[in-house]
């Protein structure tokens, strides 16, 4: 049995802290998601411009013969004046049936304004990034949209999105909303989604509504093409590079405003092994970006943007280091490798954290049509032993890339989720 029971008492006074703080915030971001959830069901978007600005549609494709075809045929369904719309497809350095596939559809329809931006090894090759800045590049639009290549967006998705921009000059991009097209597939696709919807309704809607603070997610969202000039296009060296371009917009002095009612579908991970892939480069990507731009947490200038700052780094590097050491601490107690003197409310603390974790993720199925019941509310009692638990494995998986990397000097590279 180890004699070093203060060290213990007060590693597990940190866990219990760090992780109470870090669910309050998420309660407060809550409130928040929910407050802009009753702003929206007072919204019409339907209304028309007088005038519609040029849009070019981004989708960066590699290797995606199973998906492209329904992906561009939902966006040449897009409900958006023809003539003020170009979709540019960038199959980048693909060695499938990609580039035939969109051939194809070009043929079938001479009247939409298709292009496809065709690279190699040489002129392509480098990751989303590098194929974003091949198709901003090549088009023409006033704004540029992008849709990842397993996307289907709605008919009214983009207008939506446009009509917010639209209407607040100080917004230099705007997001739409992400939903799991398969997420009936297996018990992994459904935590996905409970997952998804929880981290939008609350992170996403709660930080725009409370700090008017918002993250390019990847997908469904369109930017003001002059400010992507204005800053040189796409990180190439980052993974993440949706959040990358977020704090460049922020230091520019623009907003990133949060449309949940632009909707677009896409294709999750239905096996762990994808899953963990996806997540860890995920991680991995996010911790560049908040390294690359730690220096403004202490600059006046950007003070706007501190809060995200340590969001973000909490969830990285405070909750993750809690949340695994409460663990290790708990089992070995249980194992009387180890006591403690603080034990006594140890249950009692877990069962609340427990029991607001469910609280708050039933807040954000309730604002999701069809979401909100006994089944989906059993699935987050189950993922918070499930779930997050594989969750802290990806994140400690994705932060040790991120040090390899670095120390490596690894460039960045196309790390495609496997379509199913």
């Amino acid at each position: 049995m180890s004699n070093g029971l203060g060290f213990v008492d007060y590693l597990f006074l940190y866990c219990m802290i760090s992780i109470w703080v870090m669910l309050f915030v998420n309660i407060v971001l809550m409130i928040g998601g929910y407050l802009y959830y009753l702003k929206t069901l007072k919204m019409n978007l339907d209304e028309p411009l007088q005038e519609y600005p040029t849009v070019s549609v981004l989708v960066p494709a590699h290797n995606e013969e199973v998906v492209i075809g329904q992906t561009v045929n939902a966006l040449i369904a897009l409900d958006y004046p023809r003539d003020k719309l170009e979709i540019i497809v960038i199959n980048d350095n693909s060695s499938d049936r990609t580039g035939e596939i969109l051939a194809e559809i070009q043929h079938k329809n001479p009247g939409v304004n298709l292009i496809v931006l065709t690279t190699d090894k040489i002129t392509g090759g480098k990751g989303k990034s590098g194929a974003l800045n091949n198709g901003y590049l090549r088009s023409t639009g006033e704004l540029l949209a992008v849709y990842d290549a397993d996307n289907t967006p709605e008919r009214n998705a983009l207008k939506y999105l446009v009509h917010t921009l639209s209407r607040d000059d100080k917004l230099g991009a705007v997001i739409g909303k992400f939903r799991t097209r398969n997420k009936t597939k297996n018990m992994l696709t459904k935590f996905i989604n409970i997952e998804t919807l929880g981290f939008q309704w609350m992170v996403q809607a709660g930080r725009w509504q409370l700090f008017n603070l918002c993250t390019i997610p990847g997908t469904n969202f369109i930017v003001r093409k002059k400010l992507i000039e204005e800053m040189g296009g796409w990180d190439t060296k980052a993974i993440a590079e949706d959040t990358e371009i977020s704090f460049r917009l922020y230091r520019l002095g623009y907003k990133i405003q949060y449309m949940p009612l632009s909707v677009t579908w896409e294709q999750e991970p239905e096996t762990v092994k994808v899953w963990m892939k996806q997540r860890s480069r995920w991680v991995k990507g996010n911790v560049y970006v908040l390294v690359k731009n730690f220096k403004l947490m202490f600059s006046k200038e950007f003070r706007h943007v501190r809060f995200d700052l340590l969001y973000f780094s909490s969830v990285y590097f405070l909750f993750l280091s809690s949340a695994i050491i409460s663990d290790v601490i708990f089992i070995l107690g249980a194992c009387n490798l180890i006591t403690y003197n603080i034990a006594g409310n140890t249950v009692l603390l877990w069962i609340l954290a427990y029991l607001v974790f469910v609280l708050e993720m039933a807040i954000a199925l309730s604002m999701e049509k069809g979401e909100s019941n006994a089944k989906n509310i059993g699935l987050v009692a189950l993922m918070y032993f499930t779930y997050c638990q594989m969750w802290l494995i990806v994140a400690l998986k994705g932060v040790w890339q991120y040090i390899k990397d670095s120390v490596l000097g690894l460039e960045a590279k196309w790390y495609k989720t496997e379509r199913f």
